[in-house]
């Protein structure tokens, strides 16, 4: 290490004291840390150690929130909450980035920052939606001087302009404020409106909290600038905390296509998920929206509440739909925050990633929704290498050779087999399949399992992070309950000793079950590897899970993949097929 860059470590420690501040694995994001949030990073020093090769990444600099994602004549524009002045949360602005494909974008000049009364301390997380004759309206939250959260809109100077450069915000904002019987500190993050035919009403949702009390409540408006909060919120549910960043869209029944939010026909069910501010993570619900009453009532097969299903069972928070009607699909963007201290990314220079954006469909059981990564990043996708039939004994694994595994697409599908040395399910851990992962883990011998991959390892397993399966089953019924992991407690060395702020290390594991029968014995696994970000998706992607993970030596060309099985009950790698990935060719560069 250079004297100069010793010398720049010395000053941070001494300048701050603080913790990496993990409330469940996700960093507190509306904490500021003001010796730190203008520490600007000149893209000649950004560590590009663990930066990924084919996610979403401003140069440097810290993001979060996903905003408002919308299409726009043939152009997709992606909104986000971003730091232009340093790689920790703070002088929040809404960046902007275009793109024709959803790989390659370039980045154009923020659409709002803080400038008026009504915004004045912040420019937080909206939404942005597609009004006829008006073009796309951003809706964002507005932190005002005395740090109440108001709600406002922007709109384009000039529609005739397909990249939407300049952002205008009228004199009327704003358009909604908190009133006497709702939070002023926990009022945010408005939703996409859709519009009822019916009545001619716009509709719209702001999450909050009362009591402890998720809520979300519902305004309508007949012009788009002058709304009125509904007799009672869409939807709240107690014991929940505050609900921030709310979604809220219709999916078919039976149809593998999306629907736009504001449809309103028939064999649909509607989606509300919910980013939980106490817990860091989300939630999300299926039922019935009753357009009349303006209330959403969840069918009642999952919980509605913290043990409720989610869109990703690991480090994913303040997702965001659209609908892409230029291809009749929703599209879900996450954002995945880091896991190491603030301190280290201010020294890296960048902090998040935006992860692979996601197609939505209901499951045709009709109890959950599937994800799948949008078919474009397969234009990324260069060498192959395949494996196929490959039995895999208890203990046994097998190197993927021939591609670049820190930087790699891999989708398996392995045959289990009998179940008849599948371990019995223990119902206690029903709604617990984290602790059922941290309790049986990859090295634990089963019966069925656990078998997987092994990414980003080293030749010695001194760093690995294994992403697998255990198949369990029910005493009484024989029916197979499947739990999947992918688990980041040894992904690197760092952290394992020392005390101080730049040594601590999160290294969870993250777990979810699986709704398959294994009538066939198969179940897929797909993995998107790239350098810091791992993103798997289980039974073509009913179980999606994401992880951060900052190896220090199963790095670059130095990382391995391995499939393993460390399952009494041998397993067999039907097929398995791995891709080099590239680098889109622009990656946020600036706009000419």
């Amino acid at each position: 290490m250079s004297a100069s860059k010793i010398v720049s470590v010395l000053l941070l420690l001494v300048l701050i004291n603080i913790s990496s501040n993990n409330i469940n694995g996700v960093n507190a994001f509306h904490k500021v840390i003001r010796k730190m949030q203008s520490k600007s990073t000149s893209l000649e020093v950004v560590s590009h150690l663990h930066r990924t090769g084919f996610h979403f990444q401003p140069p440097c600099h810290w993001i979060n929130d996903p905003n408002g994602p919308v299409v726009y004549k043939g152009v997709y524009h992606f909104f986000y909450q971003y730091n232009p002045k340093g790689a920790v949360w703070g002088n929040i602005v809404w960046a902007h980035s275009v793109s024709k494909d959803l790989i390659n974008w370039e980045a154009l000049e923020p659409a709002i920052y803080p400038s008026r009364w009504f915004d004045i301390n912040g420019t937080w997380s909206g939404s942005a939606t597609n009004v006829p004759g008006k073009g796309p309206v951003i809706l964002y939250t507005g932190i005002t001087k005395n740090h109440t959260q108001i709600q406002n809109y922007a709109i384009p100077q000039d529609l005739s302009d397909p990249y939407l450069k300049k952002w205008i915000k009228p004199d009327d904002n704003p358009i909604v404020r908190p009133d006497h019987g709702e939070n002023g500190s926990a009022f945010r993050d408005p939703t996409t409106a859709w519009f009822n035919k019916k009545d001619g009403y716009w509709r719209m949702l702001v999450g909050s909290q009362k009591n402890r009390r998720g809520v979300a409540y519902m305004y309508k408006s007949r012009d788009f600038k002058k709304w009125v909060k509904t007799r009672r919120p869409i939807h709240s549910r107690k014991g929940t905390g505050m609900w921030e960043c709310p979604d809220f869209f219709p999916v078919s029944i039976g149809k593998k296509t999306g629907l736009d939010t504001s449809y309103d026909g028939p064999n649909t069910k509607h989606v509300m998920k919910v980013s939980l501010d106490l817990t860091r993570y989300e939630y999300y619900t299926l039922g019935k929206y009753d357009t009349k009453k303006d209330r959403y009532k969840p069918d009642g097969t999952t919980p509605d509440g913290w043990d409720g299903l989610r869109l990703d069972y690991g480090n994913f928070y303040a997702s965001k739909t659209f609908f892409d009607d230029t291809k009749n699909r929703r599209i879900l963007w996450g954002w995945a925050n880091e896991s190491d201290s603030a301190v280290e990314d201010t020294l890296k220079g960048w902090a998040g990633v935006q992860l692979i954006p996601r197609t939505v469909l209901l499951d045709s059981s009709g109890k959950q929704l599937v994800f799948w990564p949008i078919e474009e990043i397969e234009s990324l996708r260069g060498k192959n290498v395949q494996m196929n039939n490959q039995k895999i004994e208890m203990g046994q694994r097998f190197e993927v050779q021939g591609i670049t595994p820190a930087q790699v697409d891999v989708d398996v599908t392995f045959n289990v087999g009998s179940l008849d040395k599948a371990e019995t399910f223990d119902a206690s851990f029903a709604t617990k399949p984290l602790d059922l992962c941290n309790l049986k883990g990859s090295n634990v011998t089963g019966g069925v399992g656990p078998f997987g991959l092994i990414t980003l390892a080293t030749s010695d397993l001194q760093e690995y992070t294994p992403v697998f399966f255990r198949v369990f089953k029910y005493a009484t019924t024989n029916k197979p309950k499947v739990l999947m992991c992918s688990d980041a407690k040894p992904s690197t060395l760092k952290g394992d000793t020392g005390t101080d702020s730049t040594e601590k290390m999160y290294k969870p594991s993250f777990a979810g079950f699986v709704d398959v029968d294994l009538a066939d014995g198969k179940i897929s696994l797909r993995s998107l590897i790239d350098h810091s970000v791992l993103e798997s998706f289980g039974a073509k992607g009913k179980t999606v899970i994401t992880s951060r993970v900052y190896p220090t030596k199963a790095v670059g060309d130095n990382a391995h993949l391995f499939v393993f099985n460390n399952g009494s009950q041998p397993v067999t790698v039907e097929s398995l097929n791995a891709w080099n990935m590239k680098k889109p060719q622009k990656m946020n560069q600036r706009a000419k």
